[in-house]
């Protein structure tokens, strides 16, 4: 009993040491990969590249599937592409399975020399997750060794040969045998190095390995059709067209599995080699072979899964896919462009406002206090979605890009509270009375919002880039709004006293669309505190500053 513990305890190791390569990797390039992959949409030859590179990077085509399927479910990447870059996903996979299968046991210690102290060392920074990686491929390395020493004595028990003799006969048992253990460890990957060992260690035969590897080149197919199924049609059309290539590959080499495993040992004796070469050159004629069949499964899978035509009134998150809350970094981006989305909402409204100050449209006024509920709801959804993200998995500028995108999108939700306030309030002091600024009061409210428009753009450009210039001339437009909030608020005083009559009615109104407007200013201007502050440009004056506007918005 405690020698198959150490078989399945190895088996385990195998997983984890998977599983940390692939989120180290991706904390490090991840932003990176995701650009390469983006840019491999101009031909079918380089998006096939892209996914080969790709994946031999994180060795998991189950990581790139989530990557793939999320930009897919944006609008972001054809499905022509994406299938090609699955495809190129698959045959990564097969070049790393045939790369760790090397004779590399005497790299294990050092790898995990080197990466312990530049983990524990540097845990949130770039380095510290380059150590978390080598860390995981000397885990690798290690359970692969640990698996060949522990395979041997378990072979003595009679229950164990009873349970891999299971494996010895139906050829469509052993696939699906294969397919479950890759979805159970989420890595086709470790499925296919655990059948290698065992078949050189006489576990199982040739043929069942052969069975075992073509069922867990399926399972991590269906492994990307159910983290889709959440997605819109677009991502599950890419990951149903992934499926179909492997599930067609399947079905076409397993009645020559018999055949093959009699004729590989006469080429490559050694089972573990004949394992991983087959594993390679199947995937690589597969995927060869079906990319000149891209376009006729493409057309088939958006006949089949059709976009649904969403109503109008109904606004749903675009971007917030929940299978990539396992990586973190896409996760951040994914929360980012729904925040930018949010700011266009705003953008409108303000526009809305622009409108109402010179016209009594009671239609318009109740459309955009209607907007403050779509506000509300894509902000409920994004802290949902960003609390859902693990903050012990981002290192620390990840970290600070969780808490810039919820400072973010915490002001912008105060911000549609505002524009509402400032609509209804023109609502009733103005548009009930059919009542009208006067055209001086007029030129400084068009003016204020002309500012307020243009902070709100360079404040969404500084949080989406981080340029310290930006950020710099962003503060100095919200004391120059300061300044002119007080110099026109005084103008319209000075008004007062010489009695103009539409002055005096839309004083009140005047003056709370002023104060209201300096309120949002404030929060449109507040993106520039964390780069100033990470760039050391932030003197104590400026954070009192910060701490006082930020309450008396709030007030």
């Amino acid at each position: 009993m405690l020698i198959l513990l150490n078989l399945l305890s190895s088996v385990a190791l195998l997983v984890w040491g998977s599983h940390i390569v692939r989120t180290g990797i991706l904390r490090v390039l991840g932003a990176d990969l995701r650009s390469a992959l983006a840019r491999s949409t101009s031909s079918r030859w380089r998006a096939f590249g892209a996914g080969v590179a790709v994946t031999s990077l994180v060795q998991s085509s189950n990581a790139t599937a989530v990557i793939v399927t999320s930009f897919a479910a944006q609008g972001l990447l054809p499905l022509t592409s994406g299938l090609a870059i699955m495809l190129g996903g698959d045959v990564g996979t097969a070049l790393m399975a045939r790369v760790l299968t090397l004779d590399l046991s005497w790299l294990s210690p050092l790898l995990l020399l080197v990466g312990v102290p530049l983990f524990l060392s540097r845990k949130q920074t770039r380095v510290g997750q380059a150590g978390r990686t080598l860390i995981g491929l000397g885990l690798i390395l290690l359970a692969l060794h640990l698996i060949v020493e522990a395979v041997q004595p378990v072979m003595q028990g009679a229950g164990v040969r009873v349970m891999f003799g299971a494996l010895t006969g139906d050829t469509m048992l052993d696939a699906l045998v294969g397919a479950a253990f890759a979805m159970i460890s989420y890595s086709s990957l470790a499925a296919v190095l655990l059948t290698a060992t065992l078949a050189s260690s006489g576990v199982i035969s040739l043929k069942v390995a052969l069975c075992l590897v073509i069922g867990a080149n399926l399972g991590s197919g269906v492994l990307a059709l159910t983290g889709s199924l959440a997605q819109n049609a677009a991502a599950r059309r890419l990951a149903a067209g992934s499926l179909a290539f492997k599930l067609a590959g399947a079905l076409l080499i397993l009645p020559f599995a018999p055949l093959l495993a009699r004729g590989l040992p006469v080429l490559i004796s050694n089972p573990r080699e004949a394992t991983v070469a087959f594993h390679l050159i199947y995937n690589l004629l597969r995927c060869f072979a079906c990319l000149s069949l891209i376009d006729p499964v493409a057309r088939f899978c958006t006949r089949w899964m059709p976009d649904r035509v969403m109503p109008d009134t109904e606004l749903r998150p675009r971007h917030l896919d929940p299978a990539a809350l396992s990586t973190p970094t896409l996760a951040l981006a994914n929360g980012a462009r729904e925040v930018l989305r949010i700011g266009d909402i705003i953008r409108t409204m303000l526009d809305n406002v622009a409108e109402l100050i010179h016209r009594n449209d009671l239609t318009k006024a109740r459309e955009t206090i209607r907007m403050d509920d779509d506000v509300d709801e894509l902000y409920a959804a994004v802290k949902t979605y960003l609390a859902r993200i693990s903050r012990e998995q981002l290192d620390e500028a990840d970290s600070r890009r969780w808490t810039d995108i919820i400072s973010l999108t915490i002001n912008l939700e105060h911000a549609g509270d505002i524009i509402e306030r400032i609509v209804g309030n023109i609502e009733e002091k103005k548009i009930a009375h059919r009542l009208s600024f006067s055209e001086e009061g007029l030129g400084e409210l068009d003016d204020l919002h002309a500012r307020l428009v243009g902070n709100l753009q360079l404040g969404l450009s500084v949080f989406l880039n981080n340029d310290l210039r930006c950020a710099e001339r962003l503060l100095a437009e919200k004391e120059r709004f300061r300044d002119l909030e007080r110099a026109y608020s005084y103008a319209h005083l000075d008004r007062l006293s010489g009695q103009t009559l539409r002055s005096v009615e839309t004083s009140a109104l005047h003056l709370d669309v002023i104060s209201d407007m300096k309120r949002l200013n404030s929060l449109f201007c507040s993106t520039a505190y964390p780069v100033l502050d990470a760039a050391g440009a932030l003197h104590e004056t400026r954070l009192r500053k910060r701490t006082l506007d930020t309450m008396h918005v709030k007030e």
